[in-house]
């Protein structure tokens, strides 16, 4: 089951993380929240997020696969992820938030509690 967790935290990880830092630049975000709105005061907040929740992303890819194939799999979750942001910002831009509100808690809640311990 810790593997299941874990790969459901690496993709959800990343794929909050890249929202996020979608929602921080001015063409998505005006697409999601409607015309002449930017991100302001909480665009370093959604830079931060995404940053940690990718980091987040690489931490459960690390500890799921290892040290050399934990990267692969990182970028392969990054990948993936990218194409949903891809989609999602194409074709329901106004659900990006919500989703990348979802995919923040399920990436954290799905984290085994030794994530953080060393190997």
């Amino acid at each position: 089951m810790s593997t299941l967790l874990l790969g459901c935290a690496a993709f959800a990880g990343a794929l909050g993380g890249f929202l996020a830092l979608s929602l921080a630049m001015d063409r998505h975000h005006e697409d999601a929240y409607g015309r002449g709105s930017t991100p302001g005061r909480r665009r370093p907040w959604l830079r931060a997020g995404g940053t940690a929740l990718l980091l987040l992303s690489l931490a459960a890819s690390l500890r799921l696969q290892g040290s050399t194939q934990g990267w692969v799999l990182w970028f392969g979750m990054l990948t993936a992820a990218a194409l949903w942001v891809v989609g999602i910002a194409s074709y329901g831009p106004q659900r990006a938030a919500r989703i990348g509100v979802g995919a923040a808690l399920l990436a954290v809640l799905s984290l085994p509690p030794g994530l953080w311990a060393a190997a």
